[in-house]
């Protein structure tokens, strides 16, 4: 069934825990929601190739404690129900077959039902990591966000004809293996409206579960991230 939909005035509703969505083209998925009292405005979280793991639900709440309404929609649903992979080989290998079986196009079906479901909180920005960085680019010109937070989207050189009409920030790594260094270059050069930002560091700088976590890039770009919200929110 799709989820009850949010009115300040039902105190029952539920601080964490899963919910249902339905999108417009029939399909059900499955989302992770931390509803802080009287939220201010919501965040949409979209996750790596690793599903809604623990770390995509701790970021949740790190945002539910910023007074945000954060929901984390199970963008493999569509494939594969309950997803959620460790961060080591096998479960790189399944989550990028799993990436792979699932189109952006239809990808954002499932990312527009947790931003209408998130409507009645105030205003939806959508902040994504990896695969999930890329969708928040693509939401940038295509939904009725506030803005998008994209956090070393592997796809966003592959996408950079795809412009964001939405206020957007985007996190890249200059160590980063997988997205060339001239990636965030072309944002920068392309998008003059887009606030980019490089840090020292690689793929997955913000996960502390992650062998390329780097504190010190993972606060600042927390810190701008927090900064970017309340100035869109």
């Amino acid at each position: 069934m799709p989820a009850t939909p949010y009115t300040r005035n039902t105190p029952a509703y539920p601080a964490e825990g899963w919910i249902t969505l339905a999108t417009d083209d029939g399909h059900t998925l499955d989302a992770f929601q931390v509803v802080p009292t009287a939220p201010k405005g919501s965040v949409v979280v979209l996750q790596e190739i690793f599903g809604v793991n623990p770390h995509i639900q701790h970021v949740a709440r790190q945002l539910a404690a910023l007074g945000y309404a954060a929901i984390a929609p199970a963008m493999f649903d569509r494939l594969q129900k309950k997803v959620s992979l460790p961060y080591d080989k096998t479960g790189i290998e399944q989550g990028k077959t799993l990436m792979g079986g699932m189109s952006l196009d239809v990808a954002m079906h499932d990312v527009a039902a947790a931003v209408k479901h998130s409507a009645p909180f105030g205003a939806v920005a959508v902040l994504g990591f990896c695969w999930g960085g890329s969708l928040a680019w693509l939401a940038a010109g295509r939904l009725p966000v506030a803005g998008a937070i994209a956090y070393y989207g592997g796809q966003i050189g592959a996408l950079l004809d795809h412009a964001p009409n939405r206020p957007m920030l985007t996190h890249f790594g200059e160590l980063d293996a997988s997205i060339p260094k001239e990636v965030a270059g072309a944002v920068t050069e392309r998008f003059g409206t887009v606030v980019n930002h490089l840090y020292p560091a690689g793929h997955g700088f913000n996960c502390d579960e992650r062998a390329s976590f780097d504190k010190a890039s993972s606060a600042l770009a927390w810190r701008r991230t927090n900064g970017f919200l309340d100035a869109i929110i």
